[in-house]
């Protein structure tokens, strides 16, 4: 059995066991009884009275038990809270009594229980942690680390906080026995396991959240406010609204974070002085939300969004689906920008990539990376490869880097001796591995130009970090907009934007509402606003308020609709 620190579990003593029970009920169960099994959705959060209860997993090595939980303990982890499929299979391995508190039950707890809020939480976070730095867990993927669909897979699986192990079916003689037992060929890779269930053979990232269940909400599904991405801004207002007493829906594309998601150290974030990876701030982001209720799908995305004759909002996902809400927060950020180059899409996941976090890192140890971008996001990111790179080259358009980017992050990359800066310097071509086909390029080298000339730089990598345009295309053609497509709010609209939208309330629009009532922007993809994750967070909390007096009125003008007097005066 492994050894495991004590953070990771917790038991009740008698006063918090009766204060849990009061959301579960108790029954017996024999040895040898199936508590959990592996593909559940929304599984009871198990609670040892007496006897004990065992976890197994299917993992790469086989099957093996993870441990056992005693009186007073309780089994899970973040997937309890969020109702994700279950991979574990929780036995009775010793006779006794179990309190099975029920999806639902543990989510009003969360709400209603501090204390035990906490320890929940504490405790799932601590197991979930542990899990994925020893890679502990019953997702398995085989495939070679140059293939874009291995690298979309294993990203979408960071993003979730999901606990992964990784094969490469040339090096890990694990992966040539996983594929013998499974009958795999080399046609099949990439292949996901997921514990006892079948093998999935060349899977896309929807078919993956579908097996894991992250994505449940139905066709018709309803909340007083539909959050449409799940960066700083849009977790932020998920948050503030879900703890005011709203129900939220938070959708996103691919997972929590956004770009800021990929920021592999943000170290000037209020109240963090040591500073903190992207991925960090969104985990907690999104662990925090769905403590408050909030119910979060992804990948899922938006198509088109249209108003009902009551004024609510219905919102249409490319799957098919319909949600609808009293009010929306658009906070889909931006989508990244490509540099104009010919055959880059096909190094994209082979040797270029939008974002530099630990599983980049991971790939260019010891190997030349080149960073794209003169920005904050870029200075952190050449600083961040440069502990696993061999070296680092910078490159941007500008004389002086200290236009665009923080004092402080330039003199870090000055006085790292292993980047280089390469001012006045772009791309004009990007090379293959000779011989390589265009289903299985990967980048060897980039063409530089600069005012004396051009040069050829070896690399494997590219990171590039050059800004993005706004994800609005889904929205309606009379919300208004700026010139580059970013939406525009308050003070920034005009006269004749509330004219086209048909603006019917008694009151202007609010400093984030769009000129369509109860539709917000927040963050990156609103007009004028910072590019800051700072910033982001502090939009999508503040416009909470304005969304609740908005939310009001339109109750308050459907009760008058149908007859009702609502007003403080009658």
């Amino acid at each position: 059995m492994i050894r495991r620190p004590a953070d990771i579990n917790y038991t009740f003593n008698n006063e918090e066991l009766a204060a849990v029970s009061a959301y579960g009920t108790v029954r017996r169960h024999d040895a040898g009884e199936v508590l959990v099994e592996p593909g559940q959705s929304r599984a009871d959060c198990l609670v040892t009275l007496s006897g004990e209860t065992h976890i197994f997993i299917e993992g790469a090595d086989g099957p093996q038990r993870l441990g056992f939980m005693e009186r007073g303990q309780f089994i899970g982890d973040l997937g309890t809270l969020t109702g994700q499929t279950a991979l574990a299979r929780t036995v009775m391995g010793v006779a006794g009594e179990v309190l099975h508190i029920p999806f639902e039950k543990l989510q009003k707890l969360l709400v209603e229980q501090s204390a035990l809020s906490d320890i929940f939480v504490n405790t799932f976070s601590a197991r979930r942690a542990f899990a994925r730095q020893r890679e502990l867990g019953a997702i398995v993927i085989i495939g070679a680390p140059y293939d874009r669909r291995v690298f979309s897979i294993r990203d979408f699986l960071t993003r979730h906080n999901l606990p992964h192990t990784w094969l490469d079916p040339d090096t890990a003689p694990l992966a040539a026995q996983l594929m013998t037992a499974k009958g795999l060929s080399g046609s099949d890779l990439p292949a996901v396991l997921l514990g006892v269930d079948p093998v999935l053979r060349k899977p896309g990232v929807d078919e993956i959240a579908a097996r894991l269940g992250l994505d449940l909400l139905p066709d018709g599904a309803s909340a007083d406010v539909i959050v449409v991405g799940a960066g700083p801004a849009g977790l932020a207002a998920s948050v503030y609204a879900a703890s005011e007493g709203l129900t939220v829906l938070t959708l996103d594309s691919e997972g929590p974070g956004g770009q800021a998601g990929t920021s592999s150290k943000i170290e000037n974030y209020l109240g963090f002085p040591m500073g903190l990876s992207g991925r960090e701030l969104a985990d907690r982001a999104a662990l925090q939300a769905q403590k408050f209720g909030v119910r979060m799908a992804a990948p899922v995305r938006a198509s088109s969004l249209e108003r009902l004759e009551d004024g609510a909002y219905c919102l249409h996902v490319k799957d098919g689906r319909s949600l609808k809400a009293k009010a929306v927060v658009v906070a889909t950020g931006a989508q990244y920008r490509r540099l104009p180059i010919e055959g880059l899409e096909s190094f994209e996941g082979r040797g270029v990539y939008y974002g530099a976090s630990p599983l980049e890192a991971q790939l260019c140890t010891g190997s030349q990376a080149t960073i794209v971008g003169a920005g904050n996001s870029a200075g952190q990111g050449a600083v961040f490869l440069a502990k696993s790179a061999q070296d680092v080259h910078v490159l941007y358009r500008r004389k002086d880097i200290r236009d665009t980017m923080s004092e402080y992050l330039v003199r870090r990359l000055e006085e790292t001796p292993n980047i280089h800066l390469h001012p006045q310097t772009s791309i004009e071509a990007m090379h293959g591995a000779e011989g390589a086909g265009p289903d299985n390029q990967r980048l060897t080298a980039l063409t530089l130009k600069n005012p004396d000339g051009t040069t050829k730089l070896e690399t494997p990598f590219v990171f590039l970090f050059i800004g993005a345009a706004p994800f609005t295309d889904w929205l309606p053609k009379d919300l208004a907009r700026d010139q580059k497509g970013f939406v525009r709010t308050g003070a920034q609209l005009e006269t004749l934007d509330l004219v086209r939208a048909g603006w019917r309330e008694d009151r202007l629009p609010s400093p984030f509402e769009t000129n369509l009532p109860r539709i917000y922007a927040v963050g990156d993809v609103r007009s004028g606003s910072v590019k800051r994750v700072a910033s982001s967070v502090g939009e999508g909390s503040v416009v909470v308020s304005d969304i609740h007096k908005a939310i009001s009125e339109l109750v308050n003008q459907g009760e008058s609709d149908n007859g009702v007097q609502t007003s403080s005066t009658a």
